[in-house]
This record gives structure tokens, C-alpha cells and sequence, in this order.
């Protein structure tokens, strides 16, 4: 079966990894297009391309592949091809390329969490379970068909990234599991329902700014959510402050105000309050709560913004 591959991230390359693994001939791999990383902006290729060019595997990038990209798909004669969080919406041209369609890798249980970010929204929402579903992509916006789906437990005190981690795993299974399936003629394709689905936005970094009215249990979701990227965060000195990590207290207090300054740092929630655990003052070095708090000399009583 000849296999092209659409993915970008570093979800992406364990399912990739496990597809060639399996024996299954990728005969191309496309991606998104180098992009400046850190406050140097240095060009840095995607994961996914890294992986590929190791393997020797064809790469293509595009900023539109429903511009840039047709002619090249069809050179390759893919007879399926597979998107993985690949961030761009693939043209009726493209989909009808391959004679066994293209499906998708999609880290929720749809019609739950389409979108751009189902697993950020997952921890956000306090979802106690997510997980990996198959399907066959059409122009919707992961609204094709079910193949296949995993359920998986998301973790109580699980950040984003951590669960990031075990559903590429998943992914990987998944997808071998999909792929014999469908070569061997079985593949059962369930309609989702529409009635069901809920969705997700790209995430940008406003989102992940704190609103300490908020109740303790919803600003510990959103830390966990934005962690590793883009980080929650609130405002210290009118700077951004990013908060890592923190565990919910049995205190209360006025909103944003300080609790606690000592050995721990303390922060009233609009209900509950929340222990500060890892942080960053804008400028600084990401560091645990006991060292911020040895440099920076805080008042019970004062306030994060």
C-alpha cells in the first residue's frame, strides 16, 4: 500500500515511525514549512521533517497544499494517505487523489473536541477521560467518519504536554490497527453524530492569561492545559507571570491576593486558593515557588493581577 503522510508536530512522528515500522511503503511525507523558533528566531524544520530525512523519506512543504501541493500528491500515486495534526483543511481534490481516501488521527473521542486543540481543551473543560479516534476525512472539519477509537483516563494532576505524550502512543497503535483494517477489507465506517460535537479553537496566548475570580479547580485546569505552551500566566509588577505548575489549598481570600509568602506562595482564588509550584517572573529563569519567593520579597496581603 502505497502511503503518503501528513503531519507536523512531535505528535506526529510515533505513529509515522510505526506505520514504516509495520512495512507499509511512505512514499512521501508532507509537512508545514521551516519556521523561526525562540527569541532568536532560528529556522527550525518541523518534527516530522527531522524523522523523515532520517529515513530518506520524499518531504514536502507547503503553506496551502490545496495551492501548492496537487500536482505533487498525484506524482506520488498515493493509494491512501494519512493526516496527523497536520494543520492545514486538504481540498475535495486532494481527498479524491487516493483511491482508499485519506484519514485522519485525531486525539479526541468525536464528535467530541473537533478541531485545532482537543487535547488543550480536554484538561481545560476538566475532562476525565479523552482518547484516539480514526477516521475518514472529508471537507468537514473532522467530521468524516468513525474507523476506529481508544478511550484513555486523563490523569488528575496531568499537564497537557505529559498527555500529549501517552495519546501519540495511543495514536500509534491506533493507526496499525486501522491500517489492516482497511487493507484487508473490513473497515467499518460509523457516521458521527452532529448533535454531539462540541469544538476547539487554535490556541492563542490571550486564552491562557489568568482571571483569578475564577474558582482554585478552573485556574488549576487552565495551568495544566497550557502547560508546556503557551504557559498561563498573569501579571507581577505589570509584567507577565507564567505559572507551571500548582496544587489547589483549602484557603480563601480575596481574589488575587497573596496568602501566603513565605516558604510558600499562596494565591486566593474567586473560590479556593491556589499554591504556587513552578514559575517565571518576565526576564527570569523558569523556577520552583520557594526560589522566587527568596529573591523577591512579597507581602501577604498584596496582589497578582
Amino acid at each position: 500500500m502505497r502511503i503518503v503522510y501528513l503531519g507536523t508536530p512531535d505528535f506526529s512522528v510515533l505513529p509515522l515511525q510505526k506505520i514504516v515500522e509495520a512495512g507499509y511503503k511512505v512514499v512521501g511525507v508532507v509537512t508545514n514549512k521551516d519556521k523561526p523558533v525562540g527569541r532568536k528566531h532560528v529556522l527550525t524544520p518541523p518534527p516530522v521533517k527531522v524523522f523523515s530525512q532520517k529515513l530518506n523519506i520524499p518531504v514536502f512543504q507547503y503553506d496551502k497544499i490545496r495551492v501548492e501541493g496537487v500536482e505533487d500528491i498525484k506524482k506520488l500515486k498515493p493509494e491512501l494517505m494519512i493526516t496527523c495534526a497536520f494543520g492545514q483543511i486538504l481540498s475535495q481534490e486532494i481527498l479524491d487523489i487516493p483511491k482508499l481516501g485519506v484519514i485522519n488521527i485525531h486525539a479526541s473521542l468525536l464528535p467530541l473536541y473537533r478541531g485545532a486543540s482537543p487535547i488543550h481543551y480536554a484538561i481545560l473543560n476538566g475532562e476525565k477521560q479523552t482518547g484516539i479516534t480514526i477516521m475518514k476525512t472529508d471537507v468537514g472539519i473532522d467530521t468524516g467518519d468513525i474507523i476506529l477509537q481508544r478511550k484513555l483516563e486523563i490523569k488528575p494532576t496531568e499537564t497537557c504536554g505529559e498527555l500529549f505524550d501517552r495519546l501519540s502512543v495511543l495514536a500509534s497503535e491506533c493507526i496499525i490497527d486501522a491500517l489492516k483494517e482497511i487493507e484487508n477489507g473490513r473497515a467499518i465506517y460509523k457516521k458521527q453524530d452532529d448533535n454531539l460535537a462540541t469544538f476547539t479553537k487554535i490556541i492563542k496566548k490571550e486564552i491562557a492569561q489568568i482571571n483569578w475570580n475564577d474558582d482554585a479547580k478552573s485556574i488549576y485546569n487552565k495551568i495544566r492545559a497550557f502547560n508546556p505552551s503557551p504557559v498561563a500566566f498573569c501579571l507581577f509588577e505589570n509584567n507577565p507571570f507564567k505559572i507551571y505548575s500548582a496544587k489547589i489549598c483549602d484557603m480563601n481570600g480575596k481574589a488575587g491576593t497573596i496568602l501566603k509568602a513565605d516558604k510558600e506562595l499562596v494565591i486566593a482564588c474567586g473560590k479556593g486558593a491556589l499554591k504556587l509550584l513552578t514559575v517565571q517572573k518576565a526576564g527570569g529563569k523558569q523556577m520552583d515557588a520557594q526560589a522566587f519567593l527568596l529573591g523577591n520579597k512579597l507581602t501577604v496581603g498584596g496582589e497578582f493581577k
